[in-house]
C-alpha cells in the first residue's frame, strides 16, 4: 500500500458490484474513505463492515431523482468532505433494435445518462466552491466505437462521453477535474444477458478483463499531479480488435 490516496473523501455510485466495487476496495487500500452508494442496503451493510471503518453506506436509488439531488448532504454528514465524485452506476442492454424492448431501454437510458449527470449535478457546485475534486464516469469503449450488437448501450455512453468533454471544459477552471475510464468488456453482472454462446467465447479467449484492472486504471487517473487530467482512458483485452 502506497496510500496514494490518504485523506481523500471519495463517493462512488453503484459500489456494491462490479467495477464501483473493485474501485471502492482500491482506494480506501490506498488511504481513502470511501462512501458506497448504492440502493441494495443489506449488501451495502455487509460490505462495509468487511471494508473496515473507511468504508461507509450510503443507500440511494438513482432512479429517483429527489434521492441523487439529496446526496451531497448525505455524504458530507458521513464523511465530512468530498473529493472525488465517482459516477460509475450503469446498466447494460444489447440485441437488434428491431427486437428491443423500448421501455426497458428508458430504464437503462434513465440511468446511464439522466441519473449520472444529475449526480454529477448535485456534487459539483460543491467541488467549484472549494476550488477542487476529480467527477470520474465509468463510461465504455462503446462510448467511442459504435458496437454493432448493442446500438442502444452504445448510445448511452455517446452521451456520457459528450457530457464528459464539455463538462471538463467548463470547470477546468474552478480546479475541477472531469474524466472517463473508457473499459471494454468486463465480467459484472452488466453482461448477464450477453448469449451463452458468446460469453463461453469470450471467456475461453481471453476478450474480457476484471474490475480490478479498471480500478487499477481509475487511481491512475485520479493519482495524477493536479495539473494533469486523463480525460478519457481506454483500456481493451489484447484479443479485442478495435
Amino acid at each position: 500500500m502506497s496510500e496514494l490516496m490518504k485523506g481523500k473523501v471519495a463517493a462512488i455510485t453503484g459500489a456494491a458490484s462490479g467495477i464501483g466495487l473493485e474501485c471502492a476496495r482500491t482506494l480506501i487500500r490506498e488511504g481513502a474513505t470511501v462512501v458506497l452508494v448504492d440502493r441494495a442496503r443489506e449488501r451495502l451493510d455487509t460490505l462495509c463492515a468487511e471494508l473496515g471503518e473507511r468504508a461507509l453506506p450510503l443507500v440511494v436509488d438513482l432512479l429517483k431523482p429527489a434521492e441523487v439531488s439529496g446526496m451531497l448532504p448525505r455524504i458530507l454528514e458521513l464523511a465530512g468532505r468530498l473529493d472525488i465524485f465517482h459516477a460509475n452506476a450503469g446498466a447494460y442492454i444489447g440485441g437488434p433494435v428491431a427486437e428491443g424492448d423500448p421501455d426497458a431501454w428508458d430504464r437503462m437510458l434513465n440511468l446511464n445518462i439522466n441519473a449520472a449527470f444529475r449526480s454529477v449535478h448535485a456534487v459539483l457546485p460543491h467541488m467549484i466552491a472549494q476550488k477542487s475534486g476529480d467527477i470520474l464516469f465509468t463510461s465504455s469503449i462503446a462510448g467511442v466505437v459504435p458496437v454493432i450488437w448493442e446500438p442502444i448501450y452504445t448510445a448511452s455512453k455517446f452521451a456520457v462521453q459528450a457530457f464528459v468533454h464539455s463538462t471538463r471544459r467548463q470547470v477546468a477552471q474552478h480546479g475541477v477535474r472531469v474524466g472517463a475510464v473508457l473499459p471494454g468488456p468486463v465480467v459484472t453482472a452488466l453482461l448477464d444477458d450477453w448469449p451463452k454462446a458468446k460469453m463461453e467465447e469470450a471467456l475461453a479467449n481471453g476478450s474480457l478483463m476484471q474490475p480490478t484492472e479498471v480500478a487499477e486504471c481509475v487511481l491512475f487517473m485520479l493519482s495524477r499531479p493536479r495539473n494533469v487530467t486523463i480525460r478519457d482512458l481506454v483500456i481493451l483485452p489484447n484479443s479485442v480488435d478495435l
